[in-house]
């Protein structure tokens, strides 16, 4: 009971508080409004008055003409319009239809930040002719108005593409979450991923063929690795340019898998082959798994020494998953680093997909050049497949040969699925995770390929 009053004797207090105040406030104005002005200031306060006046006019116009609607009005700025509508879309694919979510989210809203006028979050000029300006980012940027922006969020994030940083700590998760047991199990499947790397090479020539330089043409063609940080990381050094369009269709075709390859490894294969069962793969020792990626950066290094950076971070994930002894490291690598990388990888790596840099005829291309890629990659494993049957005594499921491309693990799953629909008692999963892991290490060695052919 007194507990009660007391909380009634507070909310009393508080209202007269109130009640005081408010009687308060109206003496105040009533005194303001009855004193009679001092005649001789008079036309002091009218000129400050109307001072004050022109200057809160001025100070509207400006505010309303720094807005990004009078940016997109003044300048008839359509082409951002319809890039920001493009990732509309984009984030529609990713959301609503789940491609390739994890990096296709981050690119399109990059996409829609960069595209939204007077943001200032990425400026291309600091990156202008395949180079960074650091002057510029100490500096600012001068725009097209006289003005001087200094650099914005996405201009410092995407230092970590343009160095190089990002894909290589991408490649160390992804090693970590890789097993390459069924590789080594099966050594005949590194082949397999070998030769679903044909798309790589087919359409770079094709690419040339069609007006686009040399370098551009071997960032167009390592779509057909199906490997998005790696497609990255070589356009990011010969073709910065590209990077938008080529990285929106990595990951497109990357999510499409399961649409774009049952057709051409059913064209290509009789039924009798898509039945073939396979024996069952021999375990394999944690010795050799230690051994694996220890002897594969050596060996790769010493031939290949450009693809150094990214199969080294691909082994030393797989390292840390196989040793044992470093599991805190492992997870990181596999959950908080992968995590946080993909957000500034995607959101960088989508701020370059500017109207000017989108939208032209070359996207077109690269669109029609990047499914070409993929069509030949998977074509590729599937026909050495095909041809190693000639001659083994043991025969292979020609279906593991399309998992050579390097999306793992859902070109693997893609094979023990249609393997399936010929045979229920066909188990093909874990024989195309061989080829599958294979083609990660092939598309990795493709990109060194072209970043000694052009001496970067």
């Amino acid at each position: 009971m007194f507990k009660k009053k007391n909380k009634n004797l507070h909310r009393a207090l508080i209202a007269l508080m109130v009640l005081g105040l408010l009687v308060c406030l109206c003496f105040t104005l009533a005194s303001a409004a009855t004193a009679e002005p001092d005649s001789s200031s008079a036309a002091e306060t009218t000129a400050v008055e109307e001072q004050g006046a022109q200057s809160n006019t001025e100070a509207m116009t400006n505010f309303l003409n720094q807005a990004g609607i009078a940016t997109l009005i003044h300048n008839a700025d359509w082409k951002s319009i319809v890039m920001i509508l493009i990732s509309f879309v984009l984030m529609y694919l990713a959301i609503g239809k789940g491609f390739e979510p994890l990096l296709l989210l981050p690119i399109a809203f990059g996409m829609l930040l960069t595209n939204l006028p007077g943001a200032g979050m990425f400026h291309s000029e600091i990156f202008e002719g395949g180079h960074i300006h650091w002057d510029l980012i100490k500096n600012g940027v001068t725009l097209s108005n006289g003005a001087n922006e200094a650099a914005g969020l996405i201009d410092i994030l995407y230092l970590g593409v343009k160095l190089g940083i990002y894909p290589c700590l991408i490649f160390i998760g992804v090693g970590a979450m890789t097993d390459f047991g069924p590789l080594i199990a099966n050594p005949k499947s590194l082949l397999l991923g070998a030769a679903a790397q044909l798309g790589i090479f087919v359409t770079y020539v094709g690419a040339v063929l069609l007006g686009f330089t040399p370098a551009q043409a071997g960032s167009i063609g390592i779509i057909g690795g199906a490997d998005g940080p790696t497609a990255i990381f070589v356009t990011s050094k010969l073709a910065p340019e590209l990077l938008g369009p080529i990285a929106v269709a990595a990951y497109s075709y990357m999510a499409l898998v399961p649409v774009i390859q049952p057709p051409i490894m059913k064209a290509l294969t009789t039924k009798k082959e898509r039945m073939i069962q396979m024996k069952q793969l021999r375990q394999v020792t944690k010795t050799e798994k230690i051994l694996f990626p220890i002897v594969v950066t050596i060996f790769v290094s010493l031939m290949l020494p450009s693809a150094a950076s990214l199969v080294g971070c691909l082994m030393l994930g797989n390292l840390l998953r196989e040793s044992g002894v470093t599991e805190r490291l492992n997870k990181t690598a596999q959950n908080e680093l992968m995590n946080i990388v993909t957000i500034f990888l995607g959101t960088s790596v989508g701020a370059t997909a500017t109207a000017a840099n989108f939208l032209n005829p070359q996207t077109l291309k690269i669109l029609v050049l990047g499914v070409v890629a993929f069509g030949l990659g998977t074509a590729g494993g599937v026909l050495l497949a095909k041809l190693m049957n000639v001659f083994l005594k043991d025969k292979i499921n020609p279906l593991i040969g399309s998992a050579g491309v390097s999306a793992v693990p859902m070109a693997a799953r893609v094979s023990q699925v249609v393997g399936q629909k010929e045979n229920p008692r066909n188990f093909l999963l874990m024989h195309a995770m061989g080829p599958n892991v294979a083609g990660v290490i092939g598309s990795a060695v493709a990109a060194g390929v072209f970043l000694a052919l052009f001496g970067v």
